[in-house]
């Protein structure tokens, strides 16, 4: 550059540059052969990109769902568009007005020759720069705004909340939709701003504007002042606004005492929010003077007065207010806060409509208590459905290419016009990870049917009582004739599966189910109906082969014209894809609707921004004993607002998945009804039989738990002196300590209501205190109505309907830790349960039910032994019962009940199958209810064990037991012998074979398998 002084806009032209000597040609060519290579990698590349894209299309096409991909991925483009030009543009502007009014002659001096050699080195690339710092800072920028896509969203959906805010009576539809999109295209041009000067500024220091003198003083020239002036001004507009929209942001501020704008807020912080965004845009317009007449004093001062006034105001003045006016008289100037918290709290996550009893529980027994309890003892569950998925595998599994869940689900069946709850589990494939290509994709593609057993009784030797199960599916819940049990979308469903071909010449290649027939094969079958994308065509498979990165895929015979790819199997993965706007419940269970085997998930529409709520994390209030970590992983996001909106079911057997608007008043649910407006069916479409299956959701009732140990206190007075909180007690049936007991799933009638409903119930116990001393005694029960009807497209009034029981404080009332330290230390429990534990056998307890019944608290406990062995799984043996102190232990719930209660407690109890009667008769034997296939498997699976025992007696000398599993075995093997002949219809030998020489044969039913694939 020339050497002078700094030149005005509009100034000379620098003077042009001598023309560069061409530099030579290094001689060295790129060959043809690294260009081709080259060539085919970005291509290659390139397409496994897009056949990705493609694959996904094929999905949601498949499914019907392809407004959910492309509304969503149009979203992304265009806010990415958006945001790129929003930061890239006015960069580049920046830059290039910072270049073009760059000084046309540099300074005299040692600093010209340094800028110089600067200038000289940028020079080459200057045009690339130019260009590319603007393009990489706004990919970068518009990435991060693009995965805020579904605040935008919901931003230009936003429907009317229809009630408003208690401090600036503002409909919340400004809190939950609005203001969250004005804080991010707030903060966004912030960022554009601050950006774009900095980088304008370097410009200018690059190329002279901005220069550092020899004697250490700074020479700013009058572009690079007009431009800074011009970024501060704006930077300060949108300051401004920040400050503007601060002052509705303290509502769901959440670092007080409690959530919301507090006095200190209202007084002191929201005043002064509001001064500094009005001191802040008159400080702008002095810089946009300044600007114009060259006169920087003012907007100087300005900005010192701004910095000032944001500490005092901000920091200072509402920590004197808080620190000398709040806290001698905090109870009192709280109060009106607090209570707005208390209210929105429980509006926020459906807790205003609680009924609140108080409940006088006695601690007293006598006889005939539960006289007028039938309704609950009836349907006392005793089947434990986080202990009982062994004994399912073993009488229910057949082959080792089928399983089970760990933990099984809790529903309710109606059975010869009676309601039942019932313990149910999916019977899915399971294939070895190590197993061939053709076994994992091919032979093992899906489960097969449901298995449920009666919740309130069990079978002989303590086994569950199946009222459907068996291979043909048979039971009471077969009747369907167009029953289709085939499970080829589950929660253990293999990654992919290839199935379906032509309707003529082809074999079938699928493994379906075990032959009824001993001496024949396994039964084969082809897929029927639409389940995954098409891969019929050279193109569809290569796509599938890159994205599952297998060659077998590509080359595989078994592969036909009319083959179908299933994959994304799991029913949550499934409802996420459809509906990305969901957060959905951890628990995923399965249903016979309509004839077909249905997964329903619970879908919730959340949000972070209701006024006054307090946020509830997620992940800890729905932990507890049976969550796993995999299933809270999800569940990372805090929330101050949630609704159960949605029920989604997805069709075991092909796929298909509906979405129902089960809170069709939500109004966020209503944005994203108008966001896809074509993916959530009206409630009204619901089957009647689906409604009779729809549960009130455990990770809602969690979340409403947690909330309601502190929030079951309206006054602010009590509120504040936080004398009365309680906690959901530890599992005492766990031996993890401080994991909380979870909710439980049965039929039961509470104090207020006039006949038994399928429930979901908890309990609370009061907090620690100060010194970490905690009482385990009752103080709240909680129910909610999870029983939703059977009416079509209509749910029950009293669906969802929470009750609270609030129990006496100077009543000792045990909780459930006390009450399992009732059952450990009682001396005739501890006994007895040490007499099973003889043998290598394992006692497991059961889950802990507590019921409001006979005017007090009863405490329920299935006992479960196990013996050691491959081959075993828990058998219920003994019931746990405890009212007040008294501990009742005996074979049979009603046995256990009568020795709490004086003898006679008047229940009424299912576990017999009877309805006249809940004692105790060895004559009076239930109907059977099994096949003779499933009686003849359950007497094999005896007599094995009775010869193990004998022989495990022998080994200790004892002849005594040695002389009892004898007769469990010659009792077993007639048995056998008679369901043989019932099956074949020959009739048995006369004699049962002697003990001595028997050696029955394996049972698949109870043959324990790898979990390989047979």
């Amino acid at each position: 550059m020339s050497h002078g002084s700094d030149t005005p806009f509009g100034g000379p032209p620098p003077r042009p540059r001598e023309p560069q000597q061409p530099s030579r040609p290094s001689g060295r060519k790129v060959s043809p052969l690294t260009i081709t290579i080259f060539a085919v990698v970005i291509i290659v590349a390139v397409f496994i990109f897009l056949s990705n894209f493609y694959a996904d299309i094929l999905w949601y096409n498949q499914l019907g769902y392809s407004e959910v991909y492309w509304t969503e991925r149009i979203a992304k483009a265009v806010i990415f568009l958006v945001a790129l030009v929003l930061m890239a543009v006015p960069m580049w502007f920046s830059m290039r007005s910072a270049y073009k009014h760059r000084p046309v002659y540099a300074p005299d001096g040692n600093q010209p020759s340094t800028m110089s050699r600067y200038q000289s080195q940028l020079e080459p690339v200057g045009r690339f720069l130019m260009f590319g710092i603007p393009l990489v800072v706004g990919i970068f920028a518009a990435v991060a705004v693009a995965g805020q896509w579904q605040t935008i969203m919901l931003f230009f959906n936003q429907t009317p909340w229809g009630s408003s805010d208690p401090q600036f009576n503002i409909d919340l539809s400004f809190f939950m939709f609005s203001l969250p999109f004005i804080g991010l295209v707030n903060g966004f041009l912030i960022s554009v701003v601050l950006l774009s000067g900095v980088a304008g500024l370097l410009t200018h220091y690059l190329y002279g504007g901005i220069r550092v003198e020899e004697r250490g003083g700074i020479k700013i020239g009058k572009p690079a002042r007009v431009h800074a002036a011009i970024v501060i001004a704006v930077f300060l507009l949108l300051q401004a606004v920040n400050f503007w929209i601060g002052q509705y942001e303290t509502l769901t501020d959440q670092s007080g005492r409690v959530a919301g704008a507090l006095y200190r807020d209202v007084h002191a912080v929201i005043p002064a929010r509001m001064i500094l965004a009005i001191i802040a845009v008159l400080i702008a317009v002095t810089y946009i003077i300044a600007a114009i007449n060259g006169r920087w004093r003012l907007p100087l001062i300005g900005t010192a007065m701004l910095v000032v006034t944001m500490i005092v105001a901000s920091g200072v003045y509402p920590f004197l207010v808080q620190q000398y006016q709040v806290v001698p008289s905090q109870r009192e100037l709280e109060s009106q806060y607090i209570d707005r918290n208390i209210q929105m709290t429980r509006q926020a996550f459906g807790l205003d409509d609680i009924e609140v009893t108080q409940y006088e529980a006695t601690v007293n027994t006598e006889k005939n208590a539960l006289a007028k309890e039938t309704a609950t003892t009836a349907n006392i569950r005793l089947l434990d459905p986080n202990l009982v998925s062994a004994a399912f595998a073993q009488l229910q599994q057949f082959r080792g290419y089928y399983t089970f869940a760990d933990t099984l689900n809790v529903d309710r069946y109606k059975v010869d016009g009676k309601v039942e709850d019932t313990v149910i589990a999916a019977r899915e494939v399971n294939v070895a990870p190590t197993d061939t290509w053709v076994n994992q994709h091919i032979s093992y593609t899906h489960g097969y049917g449901l298995v449920a057993a009666y919740g309130n009784r069990v079978a002989a030797g303590g086994r569950p009582d199946f009222m459907l199960g068996g291979i043909p599916t048979t039971g009471a819940l077969s009747s369907d004739k167009d029953y289709e049990p085939r499970i080829y979308f589950g929660e253990n469903s293999p990654q992919y599966s290839i199935v379906g071909g032509p309707d003529e010449g082809w074999d079938d290649r699928e493994l379906d189910r075990p032959s009824t027939s001993g001496d024949s094969p396994d039964t084969r079958y082809t897929f029927k109906g639409s389940g995954g994308p098409n891969v019929g065509n050279m193109f569809n498979r290569i796509v599938y082969s890159l994205k599952f990165a297998s060659t077998d895929l590509l080359l595989s015979n078994d592969v036909n014209s009319e083959s179908q790819i299933l994959y994304d199997r799991d029913p949550k993965e499934r409802v996420r894809k459809v509906a990305p706007y969901l957060t959905l419940d951890t628990n995923a269970y399965p249903a016979i609707v309509d004839g077909r085997v249905q997964w329903i998930i619970d879908g919730y529409t959340t949000s972070n921004n209701f006024p006054y709520s307090q946020q509830q994390q997620l992940a800890s209030a729905v932990s507890d004993s049976l969550t796993s970590s995999q299933d809270i992983n999800a569940l990372n996001n805090r929330v101050n607002y949630l609704r159960n909106s949605v029920k989604a079911t997805v069709d075991a057997y092909d796929g298909s998945i509906k979405l129902y608007a089960w809170d069709p008043e939500d109004p966020l649910l209503k944005a994203w009804q108008q966001v896809f407006p074509n993916t959530i069916k009206p409630m009204q479409d619901m089957s009647s039989q689906l409604m009779e299956h729809v549960r009130y959701p455990e990770d809602m009732f969690k979340v409403q738990r947690e909330v309601l140990s502190k929030y079951h206190v309206d006054d602010p007075g009590t509120f504040y002196q936080a004398n009365d909180e309680w906690v959901v007690p530890d599992d005492p049936t766990t031996s993890s300590s401080k994991v909380k007991q979870p909710p439980y799933y049965m039929s039961l009638k509470m104090p207020t209501q006039d006949e038994a409903t399928f429930s979901l119930t908890s309990t609370f116990i009061p907090a620690g205190s100060a010194n970490g001393q905690q009482r385990n005694v009752m103080f709240g029960f909680l129910s909610a109505n999870a029983d939703a009807g059977s009416q079509a497209g209509t749910k029950d009034e009293d669906f969802g309907k929470l009750r609270l029981l609030e129990l006496p404080t100077d009543t000792a009332v045990p909780g459930p830790g006390q009450a399992q330290q009732n059952f450990d230390t009682n001396t005739k429990v501890t006994t007895e349960l040490n007499l099973l534990r003889q043998g290598a056998s394992e006692v497991k307890n059961g889950n802990l039910l507590s019921l409001p019944v006979g005017g007090g608290i009863l405490y329920v406990q299935p006992v479960y032994v196990q013996s050691s062995g491959a081959t075993s799984y828990p058998t219920l043996r003994k019931v746990l019962v405890s009212f007040g102190d008294q501990v009742g232990f005996a074979d049979t719930l009603a046995e256990a009940l009568d020795e709490v209660f004086g003898g006679d407690s008047g229940a009424v109890t299912g576990e017999n199958g009877s309805g006249d009667s809940g004692k105790k008769d060895s004559d009076k034997e239930k109907a059977p209810t099994q096949t003779n296939e499933q009686k003849l498997s359950e007497a094999l699976a005896a007599a094995n064990n009775a010869i193990k025992s004998g022989q495990e007696a022998l080994a200790k000398g004892d002849f005594k037991a040695y002389g009892d599993s004898q007769k469990v075995l010659e009792s077993a093997l007639q048995k056998a012998l008679d369901a043989d002949e019932a099956i074949n219809g020959k009739p048995a030998d006369d004699k049962v074979v002697s003990p001595e020489n028997a050696s029955p044969a394996p049972s698949e039913s109870a043959a324990p398998t790898d979990g390989g694939n047979g």
